[in-house]
């Protein structure tokens, strides 16, 4: 059996740069260890896999395997998904917005497809759940041993917290462009001060200005040793970003870049509004690339 597949660059409009996804439009009859396994054959930060809907006020249903196995939710594959099932004339385009639904471990996540003159352009996620932030977060002594820095390395006016719109992630704010340059995980540390918490992945952050920041990424427990642009961090980003607004009611937009240090260079929009003081909505948006198209051989029986 053959089952074709796509890989894209996603949150970049320039080929080889942003973070790649394989994507399988036509997953029907592969079974969850396949698909791991065709996971860490890839080895890309998450592949996707793509069947008819279970839930009917979704489109699709889209599975997401990074090589450490499957996830409930992730930012840079529902983008890349939604785009390329759009780009294939499996979305009906009725505007130059068009919204589906995909449902996804975590629940059903609307995305938003953006054309111009016809041509899908960018996607743009609403994170699936409100956002959480988590107590008993570790010392800023070390969450810096963890990225093999000093605590003076750690912003003084920005707080670490953990936060999850989906999937958690330990945000942790730096003071200065070359700290974040400079990190890197030290895994003894890791394992003692997040391993066995529920926000494990590493999410270091600069501000450069008010509405740009730049980012990194580590997730050793998805086996992931930096991921170029991560989406579904950009949501609990945005939610930590406007939690400290001090206005009540607002929209607030950043721009988000990640992947420098690593060659792939990735820009992410990150929107957030709040009403009465409460977080309603946290958006995620980017643009795409399709980068190749091929097929898996697959024996009838593995």
């Amino acid at each position: 059996m053959k089952y074709q597949f796509y890989t894209l660059d996603v949150f970049t409009n320039q080929p080889f740069a942003g973070n790649q996804l394989a994507v399988f439009p036509h997953s029907e009859g592969l079974s969850s260890d396949i698909m791991r396994k065709i996971a860490v054959e890839f080895n890309f930060s998450e592949t996707v896999f793509v069947f008819p809907a279970s839930n009917s006020q979704a489109d699709y249903q889209v599975r997401i395997f990074t090589p450490g196995g499957e996830i409930p939710f992730a930012g840079h594959p529902t983008i890349g998904t939604a785009f390329l099932l759009a780009h294939l004339g499996m979305v009906t385009l009725k505007s130059s917005a068009t919204q589906i639904i995909l449902e996804e471990k975590v629940g059903l996540v609307p995305v938003n497809i953006y054309t111009d003159n016809g041509i899908v352009k960018s996607s743009e996620l609403t994170a699936p759940n409100p956002p959480e932030f988590f107590h008993n977060i570790p010392s800023k002594k070390a969450l810096a041993e963890v990225l093999s820095l000093s605590e003076t390395d750690l912003h003084s006016d920005f707080s670490p917290q953990a936060v999850s719109c989906g999937l958690p992630f330990m945000i942790i704010p730096l003071n200065s462009q070359k700290a974040l340059s400079e990190a890197k995980i030290n895994l003894s540390h890791w394992e003692k001060t997040l391993r066995n918490t529920l926000f494990p992945h590493v999410y270091p952050c600069y501000p450069v200005s008010k509405n740009l920041w730049r980012v990194r990424m580590f997730a050793p427990a998805l086996n992931i040793i930096e991921d170029p642009a991560t989406g579904s961090a950009a949501t609990a980003f945005a939610a930590y970003l406007v939690q400290s607004q001090q206005e009540t009611d607002g929209s607030w937009q950043w721009l988000i870049e990640q992947g420098i240090e690593i060659g792939r260079n990735s820009k992410i929009t990150a929107i957030a509004t709040k009403q009465k003081g409460i977080i309603k909505d946290i958006k995620v948006k980017g643009e795409c690339v399709i980068i190749t198209e091929g097929y898996l051989h697959l024996k009838e029986k593995i």
